[in-house]
């Protein structure tokens, strides 16, 4: 049996890249499974922002990695497990804290939404070069933010505007340093592949 990776179809993900063979189910249950661990392990690089009941962690840069390597399918699937998984008590969201009453919870749901949107735009050559990677990363941030803003101000009582705030505002520049890394993490192994598909 052969282990080389199948020939890049258009439309491709860097997880399509992986040889399957007669076990894709399984390497699929593993990319999903493996995808969620590393965003609870992602969350748990966290760091408090004063007057924000929410830090600048990882996981929003592992939630659109895993999105872009895996695909919107693969990726919804394991982001959907960090949340159920976490909603359940598990502790890896930010900061080690799990459950439904995170006044963070939103962004968590966004994550989710993002995976997906970028996983398809991956599909569509969204990670293949810098440009298209910043937009891609940029799409993903500003879906996390759309649901987690709203959602912090009305679990918190906060204004829309307190909630931008402390939800947003504290988080551009850090946003920016991910997107920056991944426009370089991205393009990069495609090209080191060469598989520009």
């Amino acid at each position: 049996m052969s282990t080389a990776a199948a020939p890049v179809r258009s439309g491709a993900v860097l997880a399509d890249l992986l040889p399957a063979a007669r076990h894709r189910y399984a390497v699929d249950a593993a990319l999903v499974v493996g995808g969620a661990a590393l965003t609870g392990i992602a969350a748990q690089i966290a760091v408090p922002v004063p007057g924000s009941p929410v830090p600048v962690t990882g996981q929003t840069f592992a939630a659109l990695l895993i999105g872009t390597a895996l695909g919107a399918r693969r990726g919804f699937l394991s982001l959907a497990l960090y949340a159920l998984v976490g909603m359940a008590g598990m502790p890896w969201f930010a900061e080690a804290s799990s459950g439904w009453s995170m006044p963070s919870l939103g962004y968590v749901f966004g994550m989710l939404l993002a995976a997906t949107v970028v996983g398809a735009l991956a599909r569509r050559g969204g990670d293949r070069s810098v440009l298209r990677t910043a937009g891609t990363m940029v799409l993903g941030s500003a879906i996390i933010y759309a649901i987690g803003v709203p959602y912090l101000a009305l679990s918190t009582g906060m204004s829309l505007s307190a909630a931008v705030a402390a939800g947003l505002t504290p988080f551009l520049i850090g946003d920016a340093l991910k997107a920056a890394l991944a426009m370089g993490v991205l393009p990069t192994t495609w090209k080191l592949l060469g598989r520009r598909g």
